[in-house]
């Protein structure tokens, strides 16, 4: 076991958590086989949900799981079961400095850090999938992924065309999001204006847009309903990039960030900041860990060395607590104004 002093001089950790699109059939079976504690959250959140959704995450059917009701509680619990998982391999008092999710994964960075419980983070997600999925149905839309452009051209393309910047997820990616054929029209321009691709996405509706604005409101209600606690943890949020710590902060974001642009890039790049130097990605895929991985070889940065470390089955949750996981949170990340 690692000393105080090795703890101490350990670099500093941040646990990331994917967003809906990472899902797969199959996710988190095998940790389901081999883990007890991954095993616990998987049949906790079968229980919760009165509904065996563990069982459509392992064996399908496919158009089942990426509904978007089914998608971001099956997400959620997948990334829950990975961080259970390590845990089984690291020293207990082990924590992270920082956490952060995207879209989705936001709200499993609440239920990870304690400050929401499991039953009710994982309704919230429930009735977040169910609400949006209506609000696809009654305000139909698209997203596409532009690459190649910086923010202040794609952000242009979207006055001229009517879409809107969703994510700015770094790497030169940004998605953007609207009607059908807003979205059309900002691919097209996109490519016009040098793009190296412009990729419509595999979704069911215009997340993170004001197409949203039927979901919002019912998820407002929602979540004033549910009980928050401060966290010991900052999460770096979604809507402002910056590190939120109390109750009120994460039900304010949560329900701006529906809504509203995924700063995923900016986001990042403050934990760096921060000290953050280690990332670690708890789910399915390795999304955001490509997306690190690129923010961490930008000019900015280029003199840092980052980590970044995915955990997605059980020898991947090995040999990360093998690789010293171990992280020293010193309060709360300062932040240059």
């Amino acid at each position: 076991m690692e000393t105080n002093t090795e703890i101490k001089d350990a670099p500093i950790t941040a646990y990331v958590f994917p967003g809906q699109g990472a899902q797969f059939v199959g996710m988190g079976k095998e940790l389901y086989e081999a883990s007890q504690a991954a095993k616990d959250v998987f049949d906790e959140v079968d229980d919760i949900l009165s509904f065996p959704l563990s069982k459509l995450i392992f064996e399908g059917p496919g158009d089942q799981l990426q509904a978007t009701v089914n998608s971001q509680p099956a997400i959620t619990a997948t990334s829950l079961a990975c961080i259970k998982a390590l845990g089984e391999h690291q020293d207990s008092t082990a924590q992270p400095f920082a956490m952060a999710g995207h879209s989705v994964g936001e709200y499993t960075s609440l239920i990870a850090s304690g400050a929401l419980g499991l039953a009710e983070g994982i309704n919230l997600v429930r009735e977040r999938g169910r609400l949006m999925q209506e609000a696809s149905v009654l305000r139909p839309g698209s997203m596409a992924a532009i690459i190649g452009l910086d923010e202040i051209i794609v952000d242009e393309i979207c006055q001229e065309t009517g879409a809107e910047v969703a994510n700015i997820n770094g790497g030169d990616q940004i998605v953007v999001s609207g009607t059908k054929l807003c979205v059309a029209r900002a691919a097209d321009m996109a490519s016009i204006r040098g793009a190296r691709k412009a990729i419509p996405l595999a979704v069911s509706g215009a997340f993170h847009s004001s197409l949203m604005t039927y979901a919002q409101e019912g998820l407002a209600t929602a979540v004033k309903e549910a009980s928050f606690h401060d966290s010991d943890v900052a999460i770096f949020a979604n809507a402002t990039s910056r590190p939120m710590s109390t109750a009120n902060e994460f039900r304010e974001e949560l329900v701006v960030q529906l809504c509203s642009c995924v700063q995923w890039k900016k986001s990042i790049c403050n934990m760096m900041d921060a000290g953050v130097s280690r990332f670690v990605e708890l789910g399915p895929g390795r999304v955001l860990s490509g997306l690190i991985r690129r923010i961490g070889l930008s000019e900015a940065y280029k003199d840092r060395h980052i980590d970044v470390i995915s955990v997605g089955d059980l020898s991947s949750a090995m040999k990360a607590a093998e690789g010293g996981l171990w992280t020293r949170s010193n309060g709360q990340p300062q932040l240059a104004t």
